[in-house]
């Protein structure tokens, strides 16, 4: 029997991730705040954050994905608390990992194509070296500053930054929501691009990253032909069969969400020029077979 651990096993994509590593024959640890509420399986194991690591099996893996939603109007406090909560987990399991007896092989920590920063011409890959100077950058940064300690042990570690995950839960319901009321269209002028990733896509580069021991450092989990703001909706309307007519300005963004609205009146192409040079293969390259498998699976 291997063993994988994992933080933020329940979110969208922790608990995708945590049914194909069952699938391949391991028994996941999901860490949680709340096990008096959790079953534990023959295939899972819920344990809390005050667990020791003596009481622990040897685990192939650890997984780092938890941390506080981007989603919600930005105040000082909210931006804290996005940020607290990245790096205190990531910190909990650097030290459970030093305790640990017999280190894993590897460490997964959960990063963010915002470590580019925002441009509508650049295209960045993993040899992007120095992150931008944004909030989301430098939230980032700090995130796999942290991680990066998990090296120091000896454990192979790799930051998988997340573009933007399409499936039937997430982000992308509320996306194509107003497409289908029947008021799509693009926000801002529409040129801010996207890096997108099917969820299925994402989830086996992960698991891609965890069998390649050739992987580390940084990895753009995004597919490889994101796409700008206005085709990623002109792509929703022709799927859904609606409409694409109505344009959300700039300002009325930002006066809703405030500088939470820059994820979406802002944005990055991150090409996944690592996954690709280590032979990955796509199921969903292309945005339009995404959505049309999204559309055709039952959530």
């Amino acid at each position: 029997m291997k063993y994988a651990l994992i933080s933020g096993g329940t979110g969208f994509l922790g608990s995708e991730l945590t049914t194909q590593l069952q699938n391949q024959e391991y028994h996941v640890y999901i860490l949680t705040r709340s096990v008096e509420n959790k079953v534990n399986t023959s295939t899972e194991t819920y344990i809390d954050y005050t667990v020791q690591a003596d009481s622990l099996p040897i685990f192939e893996v650890v997984i780092n994905l938890a941390g506080e939603s981007l989603f919600g109007y930005w105040t000082e406090q909210k931006k804290q608390s996005i940020l607290n909560s990245r790096l205190k987990i990531t910190n909990h399991l650097i030290q459970l990992m030093k305790e640990m007896n017999t280190k894993p092989k590897v460490f997964i920590s959960a990063s963010a194509v915002g470590y580019y920063g925002m441009s509508e011409d650049l295209i960045f890959t993993e040899r992007t070296t120095e992150a931008a100077d944004d909030y989301l950058a430098s939230v980032t940064e700090e995130w796999e500053e942290i991680a990066k300690a998990a090296n120091s042990f000896g454990i192979r570690t790799v930051y998988t930054r997340l573009g933007i995950l399409l499936g039937n839960k997430g982000a992308f319901p509320m996306m194509k929501l107003p497409t289908q009321l029947f008021a799509g269209g693009r926000i801002g002028n529409g040129e801010q691009w996207l890096s997108w990733i099917h969820i299925e896509d994402a989830v086996q580069l992960i698991l891609f990253c965890i069998h390649n021991s050739t992987i580390t450092g940084p990895i753009n989990v995004t597919a490889p032909n994101p796409k700008r703001n206005k085709d990623f909706m002109k792509t929703i309307a022709k799927t859904y069969r609606r409409p694409y007519w109505f344009h959300v300005p700039r300002l009325v963004m930002e006066t809703t969400f405030g500088e939470m609205a820059h994820l979406i009146t802002k944005g990055q192409y991150a090409f996944p020029q690592k996954a690709i040079d280590h032979g990955f293969s796509f199921k969903f390259p292309n945005l339009q077979e995404a959505i049309e498998n999204i559309k055709d699976t039952k959530s």
